[in-house]
């Protein structure tokens, strides 16, 4: 089959690679109809998170089970499936609990020896534990098919973001961050009833998003005038709930400088950088807590699954540009260069 591996900084390919096959019982394989280009995954092509040369990347994907270890019992051939980005036997005691990140049995697509989501096929393992089966019916529904993909990991993670900032009916809310997971994150914001969000960010294309998911008010300044805007917009106090939807120690500072006394902070960005922009000082003083870290996605679903069959929520505007399996290089690059928000990768 053909799969995307990365051979060094900037050197994404489409290969030839061999087939998966179910090695264990509780194993499925599942044919790929839709995956995507991450901003995580960003990091791996910049250099700034190692690979080995040929390891496969990818860890998005929705599509169909083509076959079935005999252990597998809650999917059948057949079923039109979507995989959080973290595999989980669903049944050890972090699963139990819902963390589903820290199963004991867990890993990530595309780790060493791993298949990618970014390929033909992937070898699915505790496939009753990952997998959540969607309607069949979706697979004839472009749109709807679109916005499903968003459940293995930007809605998901939004929606861990807006949680474990507390998010609640009248909040105000500030985001930091507009890409695809802050863009999520207003969508999630929104559904949680909050009563203003304010996204921060510069780029029209990306903020015109932000207020088609719910957000009324847009800060465009960064660093100390981000701040004194969002002040200015919250009467001084700043936002009861914030969202840290970058990972750079800039971000999390205007993260914590935005959040008003007794607020909390919800942080999903990828930590890049050698500090945290975390003052423990002005958190104690200010009694603001922080919550968050790699989303546990697969809990999330069911939750959220319901509201974008019937389109109570359509995360799908965060995919501005679509690339067949073989063109997924361009993809990367044009996600690098900031002219794609989010780049989806069709298999047929």
């Amino acid at each position: 089959m053909r799969a995307t591996t990365i051979h060094a900084p900037y050197d994404m390919r489409v290969e030839d690679v061999p087939d998966p096959v179910v090695r264990s019982p509780t194993d499925a394989v599942v044919r790929v109809l839709r995956a995507c280009i991450c901003g995580s995954d960003l990091w791996a092509f910049r250099g700034e998170s190692p690979r080995q040369p040929g390891q496969r990347i990818g860890h998005e994907f929705l599509g169909v089970v083509e076959e079935t270890g005999a252990e597998v019992s809650q999917l059948t051939v057949g079923d039109l499936v979507v995989a959080p980005f973290v595999w989980s036997d669903g049944v050890c005691e972090y699963c139990r609990e819902g963390l589903y990140t820290s199963c004991v049995h867990g890993g990530f697509w595309g780790s060493s020896g791993h298949d990618g989501g970014q390929g033909e096929a992937v070898r699915v393992p505790y496939a009753d534990g990952t997998l959540v089966r969607l309607p069949k019916d979706a697979v004839s529904d472009e749109h709807l098919l679109t916005a499903l993909l968003t459940l293995s990991d930007v809605m998901g993670t939004g929606h861990h973001a807006a949680v474990g900032a507390g998010v609640r009916e009248g909040a105000t809310v500030a985001v930091v961050g507009d890409g695809a997971v802050g863009l999520c994150a207003v969508l999630a914001a929104k559904r949680l009833g909050a009563g203003r969000i304010i996204a921060l960010g510069r780029h029209q294309a990306r903020t015109d998003i932000a207020r088609r998911f719910g957000a009324t008010d847009v800060v465009a300044e960064r660093g100390e005038a981000a701040v004194a805007a969002v002040r200015e917009l919250t009467g001084g106090q700043g936002a009861h709930c914030v969202v840290e939807a970058v990972g750079t120690e800039q971000s999390m500072r205007t993260a914590v400088d935005v959040t008003r006394a007794g607020g909390a902070i919800g942080y999903v960005g990828v930590p890049h950088g050698s500090a945290t922009g975390l003052d423990l000082g002005t958190l104690f003083a200010r009694n603001i807590a922080v919550r968050g870290g790699v989303a546990p996605v697969r809990a999330y679903i069911p939750e959220l699954l319901p509201d974008v069959l019937d389109g109570t929520i359509d995360p799908s505007p965060v995919f501005d540009l679509t690339v067949g399996l073989e063109d997924v290089p361009g993809g990367y690059k044009a996600m690098d260069e900031r002219t794609a928000l989010k780049v989806m990768v069709t298999n047929g």
